[in-house]
């Protein structure tokens, strides 16, 4: 499994986790910002009354209603961006990184309004009376031309679908599960395989009736998950009401230098804290990645530029509003910055030469500048000596989840439900343990992910039991996301292969579902930024290509409401 992690990160180096796609992400937002003119503030109040239903016809063409659509898109999106991806920026970035995350979301209400508006004006109706929209149709169907010759974007509608069918498992199946998973397990002691199973089952009930019964399912979901998590969350912000300007200070007060030091978090610096949080933005609101134009291609409406102003509420409403909840949660309780008691992950730990101290402040540094690879360390090679469950080596350093790991225990595989602690040699090859499968390490380091939201939970007026408002929320969630997903893929697979080919996929995308609620944590989280890369890139070389057909379609929606809802106060779109 460490091999087959490694080889992921290796390849997400170059895409998701390369320096140029953050800057390609937010530069597009930004450029599309300036070109039309700021919309996501012009039409944001315009935004607001189109999906209150204030400028609905009767008979328009489609198959769910704008709230609908909405509540798709953002069941697609309010996942574990949203509760894990947030509290796994602020462990990996530090609170800098949430900061990049809201200007990822500010950026990305622009660049969704492009991309749905695009999506919706060049959707296609299939031969089963449903629509069918998203990147690959406006790369078919809009008017390229290069050097004034007209130029086909069909191959890069077909990479596109092809990397979306490949998302709708590293974003919409894979994570959720696995999250879902691991929250329940943690909070509850379910079993992981049989948490799988039933919602395996729940899944395949619900995608198997189409975009109509996932439009139904999802509008229902979305508001009642967001009253549960809200709830739960402010407990915990106003039970610490001392710590909330100290949050946003965090957050704000180290953006251009990174995150400093504190508690067990060793720091991270301005080139980590800006990646990680413009990373963990897209994959919680997806803007640019081209994903909510499919489930905004089957709103009903007239003009495409209706649909692309609902879709300006979504950054806001899932990172700007939802994520900073999560944030100052996870700020203001303190959490995010301790050691918690924990199971390993084989993929996290890492095993240096040579034993460097916490207390130490020269020590700190070194590793500081190892974590935010500015100058590696050697890994340690040999075998631990573990005697009752102790690691006897004294010339080692050992690091799990970024922070330096304490009172370290060694158990016989599934020897900590009976308490039967290792004894002998545990080999170790290039910092990483090798026989995974034969022992289980748990000890006290820091935490990341769902489990991390979880802990901070327990830390507001309802004790103990705000872990499981976390559960239930983070289930809600997260199931909502991969059922949204779901949908996403067979509008690809149909594209690609036609409509027959969509049962082949759902069964594929059921199975697993299911095997993913109990892989590893790392693995699902590297195999999902790649996905999400290769969904983004061909996306904002087709929504760039075609800036002079957006802004072209803003004067026409212009025009469109003057003429049938005169008298009307409405902004300037021209």
């Amino acid at each position: 499994m460490q091999g087959l992690n490694d080889f992921l990160v290796f390849i997400d180096s170059f895409i998701g986790s390369a320096d140029w796609f953050p800057y390609a992400l937010l530069g597009t937002g930004l450029f599309f910002t300036i070109y039309l003119g700021f919309p996501q503030i012009r039409f944001f109040r315009h935004a607001v009354r189109i999906v209150m239903g204030k400028f609905d016809k009767e008979d328009l063409p489609g198959d769910t209603s704008h709230f609908q659509a909405l509540a798709t898109a953002l069941s697609g999106t309010v996942g574990t961006g949203n509760i894990a991806g947030v509290a796994f920026a602020i462990h990996l970035g530090g609170p800098a990184a949430l900061f990049w995350m809201l200007v990822t979301a500010v950026f990305g209400m622009c660049t969704k309004f492009v991309e749905v508006s695009l999506s919706h004006k060049y959707r296609t109706k299939l031969a089963d009376g449903t629509m069918a929209g998203g990147p690959m149709y406006y790369m078919k169907n809009a008017e390229f031309k290069l050097g004034g010759k007209k130029v086909s974007l069909k191959w890069l509608a077909a990479i596109f679908a092809f990397a979306t069918v490949l998302s709708s498992f590293g974003t919409g199946s894979l994570p959720q599960i696995n999250s879902i998973s691991s929250t329940l397990l943690a909070t509850f002691g379910f079993d992981q395989v049989i948490t799988g199973a039933v919602l395996a089952v729940l899944l395949a009930l619900v995608i198997i009736g189409g975009i109509k019964r996932i439009a139904a399912v999802t509008s229902k979901l979305v508001p009642g998950m967001a009253i549960v998590y809200f709830i739960g969350a402010f407990a915990v912000i106003i039970f610490n009401y001392e710590n909330i300007i100290p949050s946003f200070a965090a957050i704000f007060g180290d953006i251009f230098t990174g995150s400093s030091a504190a508690g067990g978090f060793i720091g991270a610096n301005l080139a980590f804290a800006f990646n990680r949080g413009v990373n963990r933005g897209l994959f919680s609101n997806e803007a640019g990645q081209g994903s909510a134009p499919i489930a905004h291609a089957s709103a009903k409406a007239n003009e495409p530029l209706s649909e692309g102003m609902v879709a300006i509420l979504e950054p806001f409403i899932d990172t700007i509003v939802i994520c900073t909840v999560t944030g100052l949660v996870l700020l203001s309780s303190g959490v995010w910055s301790e050691k918690h008691n924990n199971k390993f992950e084989y993929t996290e730990i890492e095993i240096l030469s040579n034993q460097y101290s916490e207390k130490n402040e020269e020590h700190k540094e070194i590793i500081y500048e190892h974590l935010n690879d500015i100058k590696k360390l050697p890994r340690f090679n040999g075998e631990l000596r573990v005697e009752n469950g102790a690691i006897l080596n004294d010339d080692i350093t050992f690091i799990h989840a970024r922070s330096f790991a304490d009172n370290i225990k060694v158990y016989e595989t599934e020897g900590l439900l009976n308490e039967k602690l290792y004894s002998g040699t545990v080999e170790v090859a290039n910092g990483n343990i090798v026989n995974t499968t034969e022992y289980e390490l748990w000890g006290e380091s820091l935490v990341h992910s769902a489990p991390l939201t979880a802990i901070a939970f327990n830390r507001g007026f309802f004790g103990e039991y705000g872990q499981y408002i976390v559960s239930i929320g983070l289930l809600l969630f997260a199931f909502s996301t991969a059922i949204s997903w779901s949908y996403y893929g067979d509008r690809a697979m149909t594209y690609l292969f036609g409509p027959k080919s969509v049962i082949y996929y759902r069964i594929v995308y059921v199975v697993a579902f299911f095997f993913a609620a109990f892989q590893d944590t790392s693995i699902i989280w590297t195999l999902s930024a790649i996905t999400i890369a290769l969904m983004t890139i061909p996306n904002l070389i087709g929504i760039l290509w075609l800036r002079k057909d957006m802004k072209r379609t803003i004067r026409e929606y212009g025009d469109f409401f003057e003429e049938n809802f005169p008298g009307v106060d409405h902004p300037k779109f021209k």
